[in-house]
């Protein structure tokens, strides 16, 4: 077989993805052939309108080993989809297109042709539909997987909240000892496995200062406790941290990841310090997941003004491992 392909779901038609994917292969030569899974009907209406012009080849599915694939052209997995215009509003009509382009990738990689998946954004409003919290969580039932975490990584820091998409006054309901503690082991598994090494985590509080005005303070009563159950078994861990402060540079420097007990407490700060640069990998998989740290952005549809550089080191970083 050829070099491990990387396998794309184009995700919501109507979504700034494939404009950030021809500005992604135009960049740069990637090694791995890149294989597409997207309707040919809207990919060719958007290569129309971002004058991008590349061959396709065409794929059967279910004759993969049958292919000498390449990095000169998109390999392009068909998924039937009706839109007449280049763009249309976010809506259900997708949600199954999306379905069907998810259950295609997650046939080839159960197959064993490859083992490493990209996603474009979807509308979880449309297409999750209150079923899930995210896509972590979609894909992780695809598969079975119970134990998941949602890792923002950039190579100089990474976050991970123990909590994804859940509204705020929901948060302290889901904090326990339990899930902080899957998250640092499936964090601490992972650079292990790929950078051969064990991160140091920082563990924020969840109150302002890490202080609370109730007699039942969080930070006391969960979080501290934690940190020291997880320090007995030898993980570098400290904390709690104020998350007011754990971002100065004086103090991030510390660490390799901050785990934060919910998704804006570390993403907000980790997107005002590396904008782009950064990318949205599921632990605990039986395969590499990412997608570029960013959703359809129906506001900048069809402007040519959205920056690729997140999708880029989506590629980059499954183009190495």
């Amino acid at each position: 077989m050829n070099c491990n392909p990387i396998l794309i779901v184009a995700g919501e038609p109507n979504s700034i993805f494939l404009e950030i994917f021809f500005k992604s292969i135009n960049s740069k030569k990637f090694k791995s052939p890149i294989i597409l899974i997207c309707s040919r009907k809207i990919l060719f209406l958007q290569m129309k309108k971002f004058r991008f012009s590349i061959n396709i080849n065409d794929l059967d599915y279910k004759k993969l080993n049958s292919y000498k694939l390449d990095n000169k052209s998109i390999n392009l997995i068909n998924i039937e989809y009706n839109q007449k215009k280049t763009f249309e509003k976010i809506s259900n009509k997708s949600s199954d297109y999306i379905k069907r382009s998810f259950e295609i990738a997650f046939k080839i990689i159960k197959n064993g042709f490859s083992n490493k998946l990209i996603n474009g954004p979807i509308s979880k409003k449309k297409f999750l539909d209150k079923k899930f919290l995210g896509i972590t969580e979609y894909i992780s039932k695809k598969f079975l997987i119970n134990k998941n975490a949602m890792l923002i990584f950039n190579k100089n820091l990474s976050v991970c909240p123990v909590t994804t998409h859940l509204p705020i006054k929901s948060v302290s309901k889901k904090i326990s000892k339990n899930i902080i503690s899957e998250k640092v082991f499936l964090i601490n598994s992972f650079y292990k496995n790929k950078f051969k090494f064990k991160p140091k985590i920082a563990i924020l509080g969840l109150n302002p200062h890490c202080e609370s005005i109730d007699k039942y303070n969080e930070d006391e009563e969960i979080i501290k406790p934690t940190v020291k159950y997880l320090k007995k078994l030898k993980y570098k861990i400290s904390g709690p941290h104020s998350a007011d402060t754990i971002f100065l540079k004086e103090n991030r420097k510390k660490y390799d990841v901050i785990l934060g007990m919910y998704h804006d407490q570390v993403l907000t700060p980790l997107k005002t310090l590396f904008e782009y640069d950064a990318i949205n990998i599921t632990l605990g998989l039986p395969f590499i997941r990412i997608s570029p740290d960013h959703g359809p952005n129906e506001k900048m549809l069809g402007k040519n003004l959205s920056d690729p550089l997140s999708l880029i080191r989506a590629i980059e970083f499954l183009d190495k491992n």
